[in-house]
Formats: structure tokens, sequence, C-alpha cells
């Protein structure tokens, strides 16, 4: 690839993306289906190298609240670039589509944060609040400590699914008045149309991804009403069905939205995306079983010349398993996100 890692002669994203074919995405053929394609991404076999892991910091990212990070350091450290990782809604930092693009980003050349949504991880008893999509905040606080306490010089922010919207909603929040260091942002199936995404979950064909996430989320809110008696109380927790249930009846209220439709009009990055003003990579596929790819066809993303937007017919929820290559594996989106952090890296 012509890009270098000096910073001289780097191709701009979307030069990249028409000249290099690594950045067209082909789905083997029994995998040309959005919900067999998810599972995939889920189930595939794969080994993941052991990565020097350093003791998981706990950083405090507002009173009373801190989150953990997994990170890995190169033996350059800040001198290093550094990319923060964010999983999607009901997973961590062990998620396996994190551990998988943090061993090609520490391969590569980066420093590595893995973090954990507030409560995620098993970190419910870090912070009395819940949390929820539009959480950009978090990750604001965890970029401003690498830069300022680690002085790291380069940070560059991915996020999955969940924690797309809340990476590109900071990327927006940010737009030109971005810390200096802050390279670029990407945002792998993100669910940036909340409104739209608890919809789609709602359809018949879509029952055991709307199962998965509220049983997850019903089962975390009984352990913090157990950590915070005083706070959380579950009547009602059981007849809740869905995830816009669980959202109006407690997230949303919660963090003062009100309702459920408050909320995912607040807390979505969607409206946002024209603010953007730094390089950002958006990938999604037009079969994903609950991330409508319509959201995906606004005019924001067209006419920002910083986004570089890519829409693979086939690919799941965050599955894009490939056929590989002798020079990567077969998990495309993964490898796309580090390549899209190496050729707008600065160094």
């Amino acid at each position: 690839m012509a890009a270098t890692r000096g910073g001289c002669d780097i191709l701009g994203a979307m030069d990249v993306a028409a000249r290099e074919p690594q950045w067209r995405f082909e789905a083997p053929r029994l995998l040309r289906n959005g919900h067999v394609m998810t599972l995939a991404g889920t189930f595939w076999p794969r080994r993941f190298p052991r990565l020097p892991l350093a003791a998981p910091w706990l950083l405090e990212v507002e009173d009373g609240t801190r989150v953990r990070l997994d990170c890995h350091w190169q033996s350059g450290g800040a001198a290093c670039p550094a990319l923060v990782l964010v999983h999607g809604l009901e997973g961590s930092s062990a998620s396996r589509y994190i551990v998988g693009t943090a061993e090609k980003a520490w391969r590569a050349g980066f420093n590595v944060v893995r973090q954990n949504v507030r409560n995620c991880g098993g970190t419910e008893h870090l912070t009395p609040t819940l949390y929820h999509s539009g959480l950009s905040c978090d990750i604001a606080a965890v970029v401003q400590h690498l830069l300022a306490d680690e002085r790291v010089t380069e940070v560059h922010i991915a996020g999955f699914s969940m924690g797309g919207n809340q990476v590109l909603k900071l990327a927006a929040e940010w737009s030109d008045s971005a810390p200096p260091g802050v390279a670029g942002f990407a945002a792998v199936c993100p669910s940036l149309d909340l409104a739209a995404c608890a919809d789609a979950l709602d359809l018949p064909s879509n029952f055991l991804y709307q199962w998965r996430f509220t049983f997850s989320l019903k089962r975390r809110l009984r352990r913090k009403a157990r950590l915070f008696p005083e706070r959380y109380r579950t009547d009602g927790l059981a007849g809740v069905r869905s995830v816009r249930q669980f959202d109006d009846r407690f997230t949303a209220p919660h963090f003062g939205f009100g309702t459920a439709a408050n909320y995912y009009a607040q807390a979505s990055a969607r409206p946002h995306l024209a603010r953007i003003a730094r390089p950002t990579l958006i990938i999604a596929a037009a079969d994903d079983p609950f991330i409508p790819i319509a959201s995906f066809r606004d005019a924001a993303l067209a006419a920002n010349p910083h986004i570089t937007l890519l829409t693979p017919g086939h690919g799941g929820h965050v599955g894009f398993v490939g056929r590989g290559s002798d020079s990567e594996d077969r998990f495309w989106a993964e490898n796309r996100v580090v390549e899209f952090c190496r050729v707008h890296s600065r160094r």
C-alpha cells in the first residue's frame, strides 16, 4: 500500500478504498445471509494470540463513576499511536471483535486500550448509574486521560454497534474542536438511529436478538438492584419483553430523558453526522438484521468529505467473515479499521 507510517505520501481513505481490493468485501456464498453471517461472526472458531496486558486501569470518568480499561502498551510507550476500542450493547472488552481488532492493532504498532462501557465487563460496582447508547462523555474522558496524563500524542477511536454510535456522536460533538492528538474515528455497524434499530428488533425475524439483549439488560439491572437497593427497584421488570420497553421503563427515566422516544432522539448520532470534522470510517452491511441500512443513506454522510462509508451487500451485524488471504485473516471489518487508522496515522 502506498501509505507509509512515516507520514509521507499518505493516501486519503477514499483513494485507498478505490484502489485497493481489500477494501471491497466479498462474502463467501454460504454466508450471504444476514443472520448466518451474524452468527458466523460470533461463533467462527478463531485463536487470539496472547497480548501483553498491563494491570487493568480503573479510570474515574465522573464523580463516583469509574470504568475499567484493558491496556496493551508497545515498548515505545506513549510515543506510539493509541487505538481506543469500544464494544456494543451488553458486550465488554472481552468481546471477540474487540479482542480481534486489538490483536491486529497491536501487530500494526499501536498501543491498544479496550474500554469497558460503564457497568460492563463485571464493573457494576464501580458506578451507581446505568449506561446508555449515547454516553460519549466516558470515551471523551478516556481519550483526554491518554493525551493529558499518559502523554500519548496520537489517539484513534473505534466503536462497534452501540459503541459505534457513541464514537460517532463524540466525533460530531467535538467536530473541529477535537483535541489535537485525536487523529480519527471508526465505527462498525453503528446503531446511529436508535429508534430505527428498536423498530428492527421488534420484527419477528429478530426474536432471538431481542430476547438476548433484553435478557442481559434485565439481568444487569437485577445486579444493580442488589448493589444499590436504595436506588433501583425491579418492580415490573419481569414483564419487560423488549429493549424498547426496558429503555422506556428504566434507561430513559434514569438519565432524565423521560421516554424511550426522547432518549433515542437525543442519543442517536445520525442527526449530527454533518459536524464530523476528522477522518472517519463507517462500515455497515446492507443485510444487517437490526441496523437498517436506510440509516446510512443520509445526505449528511454523502456530503461530508471527512467520512468514508463502506456498505457491502453482505456482512450481517459485526460479522464480515470473508475468505481471508495470505496477508490478513478472514475478519474483514477488523482489518479495515486497523488499516484506516494506519493510513491516517501521523507517524
